[in-house]
């Protein structure tokens, strides 16, 4: 799984979006997967009724939230989008908002562990106190932008 590879065919990325609630901002980024083809309608519903149930799970460092459900959730083929927000939204029962969502559709668990992996690569940062360093992400202005991140990150 190549995650620069997968914004590129995908066409995945949004920077500097505005939600009005984090089901908005997850909303985005599974609109995108959605017209790729890599996920039917029904994968937003599941991430949706999943963090109703269990709670913000897929919030993985503050600021950033990974939105994802189970491959037979409604996965067609692995993919991910790149969502940034204007304004932070809250998930409730959390203090630190998020702004940055990494959507990952997984196809089966070895590529859901796959993306997990590649992404924690990218947003390593051993000198961060949360171990992750989105700022390079925030600043980003362009999907080229993003790809540089990515590309250095993985270098």
């Amino acid at each position: 799984m190549n995650l620069k590879q997968s914004l590129i065919d995908n066409n995945s990325i949004k920077l500097h979006q505005s939600a009005k609630s984090w089901e908005d901002a997850i909303k985005i980024g599974t609109d995108m997967l959605e017209a790729s083809g890599a996920i039917e309608p029904r994968y937003y519903d599941n991430i949706i009724s999943k963090i109703k149930e269990m709670g913000p799970y897929i919030i993985l460092a503050p600021g950033l939230a990974m939105p994802h459900a189970r491959p037979e959730e409604g996965v067609i083929k692995t993919a991910f989008a790149l969502v940034t927000l204007q304004e932070p939204v809250y998930f409730e029962g959390e203090d630190e908002p998020v702004d940055v969502l990494l959507t990952l559709a997984g196809s089966d668990s070895d590529q859901h562990m796959e993306g997990l992996m590649e992404i924690t690569q990218v947003l390593d940062d051993p000198e961060s106190d949360t171990g992750v360093d989105l700022d390079k992400i925030r600043r980003c202005q362009s999907k080229e932008e993003v790809y540089a991140v990515i590309d250095a990150a993985l270098s």
